[in-house]
């Protein structure tokens, strides 16, 4: 196993709509975030631990960690040495489209474990890395296909819609779409719960009920979120803090890195990159 810490977060052209993280890591620690996409994570060495909503689990070699989108988690080293991944993240339509495919469910689908015991399939997310640092796109599709579908006939299936049904759940909501309108320039948790009608701590429980973090917490994490969208479109990093309400770049900095695994500068970098050849860490 590497003796530092190492990450490359990139993109595959051949495979759209799929990022790729290969990293080992020993004291990295992940705050909590949230997704727009699936994550399909197969540890290889090592061991990483993360709360996944209210319950801390563990994930070890032969093992993958599975976040559905939208779902709050963090994430850190279960055991002194730390733990090597290589992390698949397919956009949601895609993991539907597969679904339909496969075992004909339509409309939005999820796994229902956040770890899943299976060494073929994490195999099968390690080879989908090697077919893309080796520019096989036949090869890296075709894995990918195959790990999705074997991990939504074991642990998949379809995901409710949930409506915002008490008044404390339609204010978490509301409070949601005011904090993305003014994300640059976010009111206090006194001025919004004014806003709507309740009171900070009232508002503090629904909004972490119905989002697995507290408003502060959830902003930071949409504001990277945001932030990754502007330095795909090319914006330079320091431009992309201050967009989305960062006092600076070290600021934006300090909290991508914390969320995403890699540095913004080194995220965009690789954006810029059709593909290599090889990949950050040992496994």
């Amino acid at each position: 196993m590497a003796a530092r810490e190492q990450a490359r977060y990139w993109q595959y052209p051949d495979l759209p709509g799929v990022d790729l993280l290969h990293a080992h890591y020993i004291r990295k620690t992940f705050a909590r975030h949230t997704h727009e996409t699936f994550v399909f994570a197969a540890i290889t060495e090592g061991v990483e631990a993360f709360h996944y909503r209210n319950d801390l689990v563990q994930a070890g070699p032969g093992q993958i960690a599975l976040v559905n989108p939208d779902t709050s988690h963090t994430g850190h080293a279960g055991v002194p040495e730390g733990w090597t991944y290589r992390t698949l993240y397919p956009a949601a339509d895609l993991i539907e489209s597969i679904a339909e495919d496969t075992i004909a469910l339509r409309g939005p689908v999820g796994f229902t474990s956040p770890v899943v015991d299976d060494p073929y399939a994490a195999r099968l997310v390690v080879e989908v890395h090697r077919a893309a640092e080796e520019g096989n796109a036949l090869a890296a599709d075709s894995m990918l296909r195959l790990v999705t579908a074997r991990m939504l006939r074991s642990h998949g299936g379809r995901l409710p819609v949930l409506q915002p049904r008490s008044a404390g759940a339609r204010n978490a909501a509301r409070a949601r779409a005011l904090l993305e309108e003014r994300m640059s320039d976010p009111p206090s948790l006194e001025r919004l719960a004014q806003e709507l009608g309740t009171s900070p701590f009232a508002l503090m429980r629904a909004f972490k009920a119905a989002y697995g973090m507290p408003p502060h917490t959830w902003l930071t994490d949409a504001r990277v979120r945001r932030a990754r969208h502007l330095l795909d479109a090319g914006s330079p990093p320091a431009e992309a803090a201050v967009a989305v309400g960062f006092t600076d770049q070290p600021h934006l900095n300090r909290h991508f890195t914390r969320i995403v695994g890699v540095p913004p500068g080194a995220y965009r970098k690789e954006r810029a990159i059709t593909y290599k050849t090889t990949g950050p860490a040992r496994t």
